[in-house]
Parts: structure tokens; C-alpha cells; sequence
């Protein structure tokens, strides 16, 4: 047997499914299917079922489960102690929120190519709850974003917490107004899809007012949320620290509410029982990048 027979069984098992396990190891399904037929011919046990429509484990295949696990755990560690730096190789494809990537992560992945150079990084940006079910699915090594995740099969470690409020901008209501039931009916509220942490974090909050918000504009994108704000297309909720320049711009302006907005926390999640040295390598270089409180880069020199 050989390790990547050994990776291409983990994973199909793990993931439940051939097509995805050989998209994540970057191989042909055609490739992953026979690498796991030869194992099988040399351990002369049929690891998979595949009388159905798909192809179920065995009892065979729970068995050795474990045993490649740990395998492919002593590979990583063995190329830990014998190839730093550059210890990590393949590719890590993983999700990050908007304004994840519009912060901290340039630094992440500068940090990332210093220590492990042949790694590959496959950022994918989206709204978090597609982002979980891809990680549940198995097409991600980890997810960096609003949480917890109230998905079992997920862990987490929370490596941030953002302050939320309230702005508009000057043109549509003064600095400090405070905010009552009749201005959630006279004004549109703009916010991010129902996929977004930062919707499921307002909607708990609205039902805790029993507010009722009838003019909603829903984007997915939290720059051209932003954007409608500061045209004064509506009132909507941001970061404080991450909207600071259009503070100081006077392009935006915070509003009082009686009842503050809930913080939002963002963690770093990954499929539970992943214990290998790539997730646990990157979430500690997470733990020590992540710095919500810098100002986006992208931002016009107008809004500093």
C-alpha cells in the first residue's frame, strides 16, 4: 500500500463521496477510484460497497479508517520536523467573509508563503453559511467566519469580535439621532442576505425589539453595502472600526438605538475530528494575523 492510496480512501470515506474527495486532492475521480481499487486488491478487502447508487463503506473499510488517519497524521509530522520551513505542501482550500479579506488577510497569507512557501492557498469569498455547508461538505479544509457554527459536525475557535452600529449618512438623518420604531418604517434598512452571520446576528436582535422592518434592500456584498449607506439610499449597520474613515469623512454617521446591537464574533472553523497539521498549522497562524480593527486597504483615500 502506498500513502496516496492510503489519502485517496481516507477521503472519499471522510467526504462520503469519490467526485468530491478527488476534487479536494486535485486528481481526476477516475484516478482516485483506482488508487483505491489497489489498495483493496492488496489488502484483499473490499473497503467500499458499491452494489447501490453509491459506494457505502465497509466494515473492512471502518476498520482501516483510523489507521490511515493516522498515517497521513505521522506523514505531516514527519515532514514537520524534517522540512521546516516549507513543511506544509498541496493545496489548502478554504473560505474567508468579505471583510475578512479586506483586512488582516494579506498579512495571513504573507505569514503563510514565509513559513510554508510550497503550500497553495484557494481563498474562496463568500457569506458564511455557504460557507459552512461547503466546509460540512468537505470541499474546505477551514472557514474563517461569523460563529459559532451551530453545526455538530464543526469545531471552532473564536479569533475575533467586532462592535456593531447603527449609521446613515448625514444627508438622510443627523449624527446621534436615536432611533425608534417610526424610522425602521421611514427609512429602508440595507443589509446582507439571510446567508451572512451579520443577517442571523440582526434578525435575533430585531425579534428581541419585536421590530418590524417592512423596507428592506438586501445585497450579499458588504463594500457595496457600505456604498448605498454613504449615498443615503438608507440606514444600515457596520462594524465601527471597520467603517472609521467614512466616520471621520463625514460620509457616514453613527446613530443612537436604545437597545445596542449584539457584537459579532468570528471564528475559525473546521470539519470536527480534522486533526491535521495543515488545519492546526493555519489556525494558530489565524490566531496570531487576525486583527480586526485595521482599516481596509481598499478604501478611496476620500473616506480616510
Amino acid at each position: 500500500m502506498t500513502l496516496k492510496q492510503l489519502e485517496a480512501f481516507f477521503w472519499a470515506a471522510k467526504l462520503g463521496s469519490f467526485s468530491v474527495a478527488a476534487s479536494r486532492l486535485h486528481v481526476t475521480q477516475s484516478s482516485l477510484s483506482k488508487r483505491i481499487a489497489e489498495l483493496e486488491d492488496d489488502l484483499g478487502k473490499a473497503l467500499f460497497d458499491r452494489t447501490g447508487q453509491r459506494a457505502v463503506i465497509t466494515d473492512a473499510g471502518e476498520r482501516l479508517l483510523e489507521h490511515a488517519s493516522q498515517m497521513l497524521d505521522i506523514e505531516g509530522r514527519i515532514r514537520a520536523g524534517l522540512d521546516m520551513p516549507g513543511a506544509l505542501r498541496g493545496t489548502c482550500r478554504f473560505g474567508i467573509s468579505e471583510l475578512v479579506a479586506s483586512t488582516w488577510f494579506p498579512g495571513f497569507v504573507a505569514r503563510v508563503r514565509e513559513l510554508h512557501p510550497n503550500l497553495v492557498l484557494e481563498p474562496q469569498v463568500d457569506l458564511a453559511l455557504r460557507l459552512e455547508r461547503r466546509l460540512e461538505r468537505g470541499e474546505l479544509d477551514f472557514a474563517i467566519i461569523p460563529g459559532p457554527s451551530p453545526s455538530p459536525g464543526l469545531a471552532n475557535e473564536k479569533v475575533g469580535e467586532l462592535e456593531y452600529g447603527w449609521m446613515a449618512s448625514p444627508q438622510r438623518l443627523p449624527k446621534g439621532t436615536v432611533l425608534t420604531p417610526r424610522h425602521f418604517v421611514d427609512h429602508p434598512v440595507i443589509t446582507l442576505s439571510a446567508e451572512a452571520g451579520l443577517s442571523r446576528a440582526f434578525e435575533q436582535w430585531a425579534a428581541e425589539q419585536r421590530l418590524e422592518i417592512p423596507r428592506a434592500l438586501v445585497c450579499n456584498s458588504l463594500t457595496a453595502l457600505i456604498a448605498l449607506a454613504v449615498s443615503g439610499v438608507g440606514i444600515s449597520f457596520f462594524p465601527r472600526v471597520y467603517v472609521q474613515p467614512f466616520l471621520r469623512a463625514d460620509k457616514l454617521v453613527e446613530l443612537a438605538c436604545a437597545r445596542p446591537l449584539h457584537n459579532l464574533s468570528y471564528h475559525f472553523h473546521w470539519r470536527a475530528g480534522d486533526t491535521r497539521s495543515v488545519v492546526r498549522s493555519l489556525r494558530e497562524i489565524t490566531l496570531e494575523a487576525a486583527d480586526f480593527s485595521m482599516d481596509s486597504p481598499l478604501w478611496p483615500e476620500t473616506a480616510r
